[in-house]
């Protein structure tokens, strides 16, 4: 724990104040829009994929381009006269929205509820393989001699091999409280626990314990694929042309994928996005993003499962 409190100090001290304060001034000010005019749930309603895709792909290059343009203007930095920062600035929110809007409904079964309990298990495992794919193509053409975008156990820092997971099970006791106290909110118990969108089949058999673990672990294969693209992504392949100054532009994407969830979530989801790519950016390992972003991630269906029961009662 001391190890990842030293890396947010050295990265206090040495984060432009000004590039900050913009990128939280912008991140504010997409999240007041968004919440305001509800516009998540217009895109999210959307009936045409096509609109769907360029709908996200808009929000999220404006989140992501506009921090690497505040480094140019106060700094006197433009990352854009790289060839490959420029492209990776373009098209990184063309994969992110692709894997959003792509439709991978299929039809397994004929009864409705059975259908749409092993679509929402094809759902995000599919999206994690595609985005995979996509990656390697990106890291066999420009970036082969190093690790996988963060998929090494090789810590950085302590010039060693090895994982250390108390650390960050140390920052998920942290989480809990909160956690706990959100899990009494109506917001929140209106999207957690996820699994409350397969209920209908899940009351329909035997054993749905099988079946609830099943659910949960496809759930849990989504914050793979968001810890390898921003974190092992949008920072480490960024970092040999930026260094620290890639988790900014980072954490302000990551917050808009968050239109959707609570605002509480929405919020801390920039704050916390910063935290994940300060320790990417020491480590470059992503499995302690991926500890603590799969705890919470669990522990917010538990929440939403714990609270639901009780505010029946």
């Amino acid at each position: 724990m001391k190890e990842i409190l030293n890396f947010i100090q050295h990265y206090a001290m040495q984060v432009n104040k000004p590039v900050f304060a913009a990128c939280t001034l912008l991140m504010g000010l997409m999240i007041w829009v968004n919440f305001h005019n509800k516009a998540d749930d217009l895109i999210s309603n959307s009936h045409s994929k096509a609109a769907h895709f360029y709908y996200r792909y808009f929000i999220f290059l404006a989140a992501f381009a506009l921090p690497w343009c505040f480094y140019y203007f106060f700094e006197g930095k433009n990352y854009f006269k790289y060839t490959l920062v420029s492209v990776l600035v373009i098209t990184s929110p063309a994969i992110f929205s692709w894997k959003i809007a792509m439709d991978t409904g299929l039809r397994i079964c004929e009864d409705f509820l059975c259908n749409e309990y092993w679509n929402h298990i094809i759902y995000w495992p599919a999206r994690l393989i595609v985005l995979t794919g996509i990656l390697f193509v990106l890291w066999i053409s420009f970036y082969r001699n190093e690790s996988f975008f963060g998929l090494t156990t090789k810590n950085l820092a302590c010039r060693q091999a090895g994982f250390k997971w108390k650390p960050y099970l140390l920052l998920l006791l942290v989480m809990v409280p909160l956690i706990a106290a959100a899990s009494t909110q109506k917001d929140f118990l209106s999207i957690y626990p996820k699994m409350q969108n397969v209920s209908g089949f899940l009351e329909t058999i035997s054993n749905s314990w099988f079946y609830k673990l099943l659910f949960e672990l496809s759930y849990g294969s989504d914050f793979i694929s968001i810890e390898l693209f921003f974190r092992g992504f949008l920072v480490l392949a960024f970092v040999k042309f930026a260094g620290k100054d890639a988790i900014l532009p980072m954490a302000c994407f990551y917050c808009t994928i968050h239109f959707g969830k609570p605002l509480g979530e929405c919020i801390s989801s920039y704050f916390g996005g910063i935290l994940l790519g300060i320790v990417v950016y020491h480590t470059r390992s992503i499995y302690g993003g991926l500890v603590v972003h799969l705890g919470i991630a669990w522990l917010m269906e538990l929440g939403g499962y714990v609270g639901d029961i009780l505010s029946t009662k």
